[in-house]
């Protein structure tokens, strides 16, 4: 195998390899990356068993060929390598040459392709498609409300779901609840609901360039992601997901109106005298007025009133401050509103206008 390519260009993809490999120890054939040039490409292949990554990017390939070599090493002398070409060499033997061309070469142990897990693969039928912006919206708007608490697996992922007509993401972590829906223009098959961890949620965002259509199918307990010159292949967190509908409030008495930007930055500010542990801050709701406040013991005590539009009796609320800056960093109409109809029980945060998707906090003790 003899091939040669820009640094740049294979060392991006050499690092997300690397990302989703990185647990792995050095003995282990899932240490290593897959590298199979033919063509005029070279395909790039990493998985953990349980997450799985394919590129393909343009090479000059002098003559064909395939080898596994310690992903981690490779990433760490492609990052010392100057910019401009860089030659993979492997004629016969267990050994990569890796060079550029003049003054420098690095041997890397290679293990056979032949030893690699084979990826899994699905029925081109099985995909539909949906814009990558509206796809990375919706992890957006759910992905910070998993939770993390590893006892209760089947809320560590993202549940997503065919809706009527429209595809459903759903987050909770039991004390707060994401929703967001798409109508992808083309056809969804059926497919029962699926819980899909973070972690590939999160690649496929930070890979996405946002621009295009994704792919996306469902099979034997694996999800399927194609965007770009990417593969990304994960399997499913295998649990009961709760039933989210039962938490959705149908109709709340009372309405509060806010600029979403000055109440983030109260937040930001009054927060920094909650107590640690708890996160709690105290907000009462009257007339035209927002006040927020805060009290660390033996330390001191934040308080900042903002204007809102409320007509209804004065309310008094304990609050997680983060379940409420979470959801207000990701939404993204300048006006929102938070509806309630009991102190005690959840408030619903939603855009104005009201949008695809909403957000539920359920309230904390006041003492």
């Amino acid at each position: 195998m003899r091939f040669s390519c820009d640094k740049n260009v294979i060392l991006k993809e050499i690092s997300v390899a690397q990302e989703i490999i990185a647990s792995r120890n050095a003995l282990s054939i899932l240490s290593n990356v897959l590298l199979e040039a033919e063509g005029d490409s070279l395909t790039i292949k990493a998985t953990d068993l349980k997450v799985s990554f394919e590129t393909r990017i343009p090479v000059v390939v002098e003559a064909p060929g395939n080898t596994t070599v310690f992903c981690d090493k490779l990433l760490a002398i492609l990052r010392t390598l100057p910019d401009g070409e860089v030659k993979f060499i492997q004629d016969d033997g267990d050994r990569l040459t890796i060079t550029d061309g003049k003054n420098i070469n690095f041997q890397l142990h290679s293990i056979s392709a032949d030893k690699f897990p084979e990826i899994p693969e699905t029925d081109e039928n099985s995909f539909f498609a949906i814009p990558q912006k509206d796809f990375i919206d919706m992890v957006a708007q759910t992905i910070f409300a998993i939770s993390d608490d590893e006892t209760r697996y089947f809320m560590n992922g993202v549940y997503m779901e065919k809706g009527e007509n429209r595809l459903v993401m759903v987050a909770t972590d039991g004390r707060r609840l994401s929703y967001i829906s798409n109508n992808p223009e083309g056809q969804v098959p059926e497919f029962d609901g699926i819980i899909i961890p973070p972690k590939v949620l999160n690649l496929v965002r930070k890979l996405a360039s946002g621009e295009g259509e994704l792919n996306l199918a469902v099979a034997d307990k694996i999800l399927y992601i194609r965007f770009d010159n990417q593969k990304v292949t994960s399997t499913l967190i295998d649990g009961q997901f709760p039933n989210y509908s039962r938490v959705i409030p149908e109709n709340q008495d009372y309405e509060v109106q806010v600029n979403r930007s000055e109440l983030i930055s109260a937040l930001r500010r009054v927060s920094l005298l909650a107590e640690q542990k708890s996160k709690r801050i105290y907000l009462t709701i009257s007339a035209g007025k927002l006040n927020l406040r805060s009290e660390e013991s033996e330390i001191g005590v934040a308080e900042e009133s903002i204007d809102c539009r409320y007509e209804g009796p004065s309310s008094d609320f304990a609050l997680n401050h983060v379940y409420l800056s979470d959801p207000l960093k990701v939404m993204e109409d300048e006006e929102v509103s938070m509806k309630f109809t009991e102190t005690n029980k959840a408030i619903t945060l939603v855009s104005v206008p009201e949008s695809s998707y909403f957000h539920i906090v359920m309230p904390m003790q006041m003492d």
